[in-house]
């Protein structure tokens, strides 16, 4: 029994992972970690050395390529990992996958399959099964039975074919105990080594990096966010997390940095400052960041800095309230004034994001964002049109509106794989706010003030001077080169 986890080919830096599946402008390109994740449960689970986790984006692969390594390799099962903008380049690798082994078992994992079953099984008679929702130990049954040639009736989580019939079995429950995953640092060491760690880069963070979770969910419920576990939480305990920074810490001394990629890290403050008194306390000497939300207080904040954390990217969105309700965010530009005042009193770097073109959104309220961006003044930022993913309810009031500009999920894509809105509002088309995010780029980072600051942290600080060069190198040339002007409406 063979089996090949496989984050297939599409564009060059593509990133599936990311909770807007993109080319980023900035270079950051993430680690597959889902895909990691399930490779290490199935190796725990009776299939170690049987297991290969292949990232054909970060070996810079085309199809054919990645379709004759496959053929090589002669696996029985291939997972395929999937994204909502390259899902049909994900079922043509699939499709032709199919073609040069007839008698491999192919099945789809990712969100974007998960929401709309039927509709992806209808794209290629090619997926034998797809895996839907939390999918580690799906996988597990799947490849046993597989192995035994047993019928897949009976797997929890899963949707398969047969006799031309689509069949879906039942839902299978969350993974209660996190502590019973795999270390993900330790899959990336066993399958990609350090060059290959090396290949992964976020704009934001000392390189190289290493990303892991330390919980799955998230207990809020934004209408635009397309990430898999939504209005759910599950967390490790402390002490897991700790060892897995001591694993880092000892087993791949040249990682500068580890991002926690959990959707809010600081969502519980008790866990989270037991985390940080641990990290203190077993002498962790790694850097780390992590995402968060604008109401984690100034007590957690201490004590993050203090155990090492360096920066945290978090979604601000927009300082309108009117916006933020629409969208269901439930915090406030009072809140997001506050933090970004108490991350400075404590010394964290902010990545901020922010949305142009949400709900309830005009050219008016967006030039609001665009200047309370300049007035909270974060690190870096970063602006985005909004964007609607199927299963989401972004998606459901976009179509139900008529505002989405194609029903096709390529359309959030441009020719290059950069991020782009598919959603017209009214007096406000998605190719005007796509122009609008541009600017706002521009006048964020090329004012006078801000220039300085970079200069004077780049003059001081050596690491930052390294990080800033290395993301620069990818981002600058987006927003000093000219630009396509959005026709008029």
């Amino acid at each position: 029994m063979k089996i090949l986890l496989l984050n297939p080919s599409f564009l060059p830096r593509y990133t599936r992972a990311s909770r807007s599946p993109c080319v980023a402008r900035g270079g950051t390109f993430y680690y597959p970690y889902f895909l990691a994740y399930a490779c290490g449960v199935l190796e725990k689970n009776g299939f170690d050395g049987k297991v290969k986790l292949v990232d054909a984006v970060a070996n810079e692969w085309d199809h054919k390529k990645t379709v004759r390594f496959v053929k090589f390799f002669a696996p029985n099962l291939v997972v395929i990992d999937t994204s909502t903008p390259s899902i049909y380049n994900d079922i043509e690798v699939a499709t032709k996958i199919k073609k040069a082994l007839p008698k491999v078992h192919i099945n789809l994992v990712g969100t974007h399959p998960t929401r709309v079953t039927d509709e992806t099984f209808g794209l290629s008679k090619a997926i034998d099964s797809i895996c839907r929702d939390e999918y580690d130990y799906t996988l597990v049954d799947l490849a046993k039975a597989i192995e035994k040639g047993k019928p897949l009736k009976g797997i929890k989580g899963l949707s398969f074919r047969k006799d031309g019939k689509i069949i879906h079995n039942e839902p299978r429950e969350r993974i209660k105990n996190l502590d019973e995953l795999p270390f993900v640092s330790e899959v990336y060491e066993k399958h990609f080594g350090i060059g290959g760690i090396k290949r992964y880069f976020y704009a934001s963070l000392k390189h190289p990096q290493v990303t892991i979770l330390t919980a799955r969910g998230c207990p809020f419920n934004c209408l635009f966010c397309n990430i898999p576990f939504k209005a759910s939480y599950r967390a490790r305990s402390p002490k897991n997390v700790i060892e897995e920074f001591e694993y880092i810490q000892t087993e791949l001394p040249e990682v500068n940095e580890v991002m926690i990629e959990d959707d809010t890290f600081p969502i519980s403050k008790e866990r989270t400052l037991k985390v940080c008194k641990l990290l203190k306390e077993r002498g962790i000497k790694l850097t780390w960041s992590c995402n968060a939300r604008v109401n984690t207080d100034l007590e957690t904040l201490k004590a993050m800095k203090e155990s090492g954390c360096r920066l945290l990217c978090v979604g601000f969105e927009s300082p309108v309230q009117s916006v933020l309700d629409e969208v269901h965010k439930k915090t406030t530009a009072e809140m997001q004034i506050k933090f970004m005042n108490d991350c400075r009193k404590v010394g964290l770097l902010v990545n901020g994001c922010f949305i142009l073109g949400m709900p309830g959104d005009t050219k008016e309220t967006i030039r609001e964002t665009i200047e309370f961006a300049k007035k909270l003044n974060p690190d870096t930022a970063q602006f985005y049109s909004a964007y609607a993913y199927p299963g989401t309810e972004m998606w459901d009031w976009a179509k139900e509106n008529g505002y989405l500009t194609s029903e096709r999920y390529d359309a959030l894509l441009t020719e290059e794989g950069y991020h782009k809105g598919n959603i017209n509002l009214p007096d406000l088309p998605a190719e005007e706010v796509d122009r609008l995010c541009r600017e706002a780029l521009k006048e964020f980072y090329l004012r006078k003030d801000y220039i300085f600051y970079k200069l004077s942290q780049i003059i001081t600080n050596f690491d930052e001077a390294r990080r800033t060069l290395m993301s620069g190198r990818f981002f600058f040339k987006h927003i000093l080169l000219p630009q396509p002007q959005a026709a008029s409406p």
